[in-house]
């Protein structure tokens, strides 16, 4: 097949993506084709694949692991029947850790133990690392060189986020929680 026409490329695209099991980033996308494509055009195509899809049930979306097809949130309910297994629930306490860290990032497990209050168990950290939401992405540069988390492309792809600027906004008193001034140290 001789892909020489936007359509062509927009045909060969919807293919690939509809085939693959993970999202695909543009140099991956880009690697599909014999010709080499720009990144404006192969964006430009995307989007008119994208606007293509508009009134379908599944949906071309980017999020920060890439470009993927997926449904439509208002046809989760039906997709579910065919697999009713429950999705995983998440303690308060590891919704709260989580949430420190996207929004705080990067933070010590000091960090998180200082705004919630209490101690952070290890089964939470473990069981978000596992999940492939957070990460270590250093140290700090203090005595014992505390584990710096962070959250991953996966965390953004899996709330179908492209950058962590999409994020919902906190409502007034979790802002005053999570950015109030840190206490002065030595006084």
């Amino acid at each position: 097949m001789t892909v020489s026409t936007l359509e062509d490329i927009k045909r060969v695209l919807e293919a690939v993506l509809l085939s693959a099991s993970v999202p695909l980033s543009l140099n991956e996308l880009k690697r599909v084709f014999e010709v080499e494509l720009h990144n404006d055009f192969l964006r430009r195509a995307l989007e008119e694949l994208r606007q293509d899809w508009q009134d379908r049930a599944a949906e071309l979306t980017q999020t920060a692991e890439g470009w993927r097809f997926q449904s439509r949130p208002e046809y989760q309910a039906y997709i579910d029947r065919l697999n009713p297994e429950k999705p995983p629930k998440y303690s308060r306490a590891t919704l709260e850790t989580l949430a420190i860290i996207a929004y705080r990032q990067p933070v010590t497990r000091g960090d998180i133990e200082e705004i919630r209050g209490v101690a952070v168990n290890s089964q939470i950290v473990r069981t978000l690392e596992e999940r492939g939401w957070i990460e270590v992405v250093g140290h700090k540069d203090v005595p014992g060189r505390p584990a710096l988390f962070a959250t991953t492309r996966q965390f953004l792809g899996d709330l179908n986020l492209r950058a962590l600027s999409e994020l919902p906004a906190l409502p007034e008193l979790a802002k005053e929680t999570l950015f109030a001034e840190e206490p002065a140290t030595g006084e």
